[in-house]
């Protein structure tokens, strides 16, 4: 299993601090919105792709969807586990490697959990994996941040405390991606952890998709699925078939 940034850092409790905000709440809404939105069937077999701790697939299982939770964590996906039923099932797995073939009736990738990788060839092996996990007709939720706006709205320094711990963040640019570094002390230990994300824009996932043979049928700018407009939006939520 690769040990790259993101292992070690998923593999925190401090990440999981961090990102306390991004609850079940939010999950709900926006998986909420998704179900109103695509025409899926109760039953229908879903991967959630990077699935965290499965707070997504936890709720769209209890909506009736046969739900399988993928992520490369071993510590989210032992704590998801203890979630398991017969409609929901957890695995560690690398997304750059292939899971089923022509399986699924939905993939859904969801709070940037895309851009992570060394090589641009990495994501597109990503999305060719979505495509060969779904059947003909199948769907692919992409759920990212807009580049645009992030190059343009960058806070370069803040600090958040949060359960007594105060969390220095410094983001940056360079070249195609975003940095951001997290300091920060407790037990009287100091840690540093580094997120890199590729600053994919929507012309990118455009070439991207069609590389992976997945057709781009919509676009959205937020988690209400409004529209998504390049200088205003915060998100890109993309929605693409794999042709019948």
């Amino acid at each position: 299993m690769t040990s790259e940034w993101f292992v070690n850092w998923f593999d925190s409790p401090y990440y999981h601090i961090l990102y306390q905000s991004h609850d079940e709440t939010e999950a709900k809404l926006f998986i909420d919105n998704l179900v109103r939105m695509l025409p899926l069937q109760p039953g229908a077999r879903l991967l959630d792709l990077a699935c965290g701790k499965g707070r997504h697939a936890r709720y769209l299982a209890e909506k009736g969807f046969d739900v399988t939770g993928l992520d490369v964590s071993a510590a989210s996906i032992a704590f998801a586990r203890h979630f398991e039923h017969d409609r929901l099932s957890f695995y560690r797995h690398d997304m750059r490697e292939p899971f089923r073939v022509n399986y699924f009736d939905g993939v859904l990738n969801i709070f940037t959990s895309f851009g992570y990788f060394n090589t641009d060839r990495d994501h597109l092996k990503t999305l060719q994996n979505v495509s060969k996990g779904l059947k003909p007709g199948g769907l692919f939720v992409l759920d990212f941040f807009n580049a645009d706006w992030v190059r343009n709205h960058l806070v370069r320094s803040e600090t958040k405390t949060l359960d007594g711990i105060e969390f220095h963040l410094k983001k940056s640019i360079r070249e195609k991606h975003v940095y951001k570094q997290v300091i920060f002390e407790t037990g009287g230990r100091r840690f540093q952890f580094r997120e890199r994300v590729r600053l994919f824009t929507l012309a990118d996932f455009r070439q991207m998709f069609s590389a992976a043979g997945l057709n781009l049928l919509q676009t959205f700018g937020d988690h209400d699925l409004g529209p998504f407009d390049p200088k205003k939006s915060q998100r890109l939520v993309l929605l693409a078939e794999k042709p019948r």
